[in-house]
């Protein structure tokens, strides 16, 4: 009989004692576009198409493309379920999604089951406007709370026209009147967040984007300063609550500057706001921003309870 050395026998016991570790799951991401054909001009395949590519080619991630045209637009129950992290494209027909659908998958966020990537005209993409508004909600509710000597009634207020530009003349939104009416009782009138800016210009002019927080994971890997050749431009003030934190500033050489990377708490999950795109530019598939909608979605599956 062969004798095996000790020091073997001793390796082979730990290895054998040694708890298993499971492989780590993929994070498991929703890619929602809307295709309209003028994409064609930069995306041979659509622009969500070319996300999910991307994401799909990078390790730990499994991913589904679904479009607008899809049997219940894409957001079936089964998809939703699926999904850690759902990001979104839509631009000219955003009011087909309904509320309804936008308050269901707002449902999943603040019960920690989706976050939610909104990329550029998503600003008014029916989920995004349905969780700024959660979020206004809330934290009207913080701001203004019930006390044993004071009771508090909201009354929420949308903006007059959807999907319009407010001026520069504008309150920004959200807002709030407060209104005293006793010695015990406010009344606090809410005006809900139009979630738009008062100029863009979609001319292509170049963009310069700077990392405002580069040890946060959705930055990881990014240089201090990256430019995107041909871009839309927005320019701040937004219409939204303010964030918890904005890792991004973007500026143009008229002058004109907007944050980006917001990320905004609402209940146990999460949103992440992104600008920088067109449906005719090619912004993503560049290096830079395909590299930030990985990384965030990476980082918001870790906020996000697994099964």
């Amino acid at each position: 009989m062969t004798r095996l050395p000790l020091t073997l026998l001793i390796a082979g016991c730990a290895a054998l004692l040694a708890p298993v570790v499971p492989a780590a799951e993929p994070v498991r991401v929703l890619v929602w576009d809307e295709q309209q054909p003028a994409q064609k001009e930069a995306y041979d395949n659509f622009l969500g198409n070319a996300i999910a590519a991307y994401l799909a080619g990078e390790p730990g991630f499994e991913v589904r493309s679904v479009k607008l045209d899809d049997p219940q637009q894409g957001l079936s129950d089964d998809n939703l379920e699926f999904a850690q992290v759902l990001v979104w494209w839509g631009h000219v027909r955003q009011r087909e999604v309904t509320p309804e659908t936008g308050r269901k998958i707002v449902e999943r966020i603040k019960d920690g089951r989706l976050s939610l990537i909104a990329l550029h005209s998503a600003h008014w993409a029916t989920p995004f406007v349905e969780a700024m508004n959660e979020r206004t909600r809330m934290d009207a509710a913080t701001r203004f709370p019930e006390t044993a000597d004071r009771r508090v009634t909201f009354e929420f207020v949308p903006p007059p026209f959807e999907h319009t530009v407010p001026a520069h003349e504008s309150f920004r939104t959200p807002a709030h009147y407060v209104i005293r009416r006793g010695p015990r009782d406010l009344h606090v009138r809410v005006d809900l967040p139009n979630c738009c800016f008062p100029d863009y210009r979609p001319d292509g002019a170049p963009s310069t984007v700077a990392v405002l927080k580069p040890d946060h994971p959705a930055t990881k890997g990014l240089p201090a300063t990256f430019t995107i050749p041909h871009t839309e431009m927005y320019n701040d003030p937004f219409h939204v609550p303010e964030p918890d934190e904005a890792l991004f500033e973007e500026t143009w050489e008229r002058g004109e500057r907007f944050r980006s990377g917001l990320i905004w708490q609402v209940g146990k999950g999460k949103l992440f706001y992104f600008r920088p795109g067109h449906e005719t530019f090619d912004v993503y598939l560049q290096p830079e921003p395909l590299k930030v909608v990985e990384n965030a979605a990476r980082w918001l599956a870790t906020e996000t309870p697994r099964d």
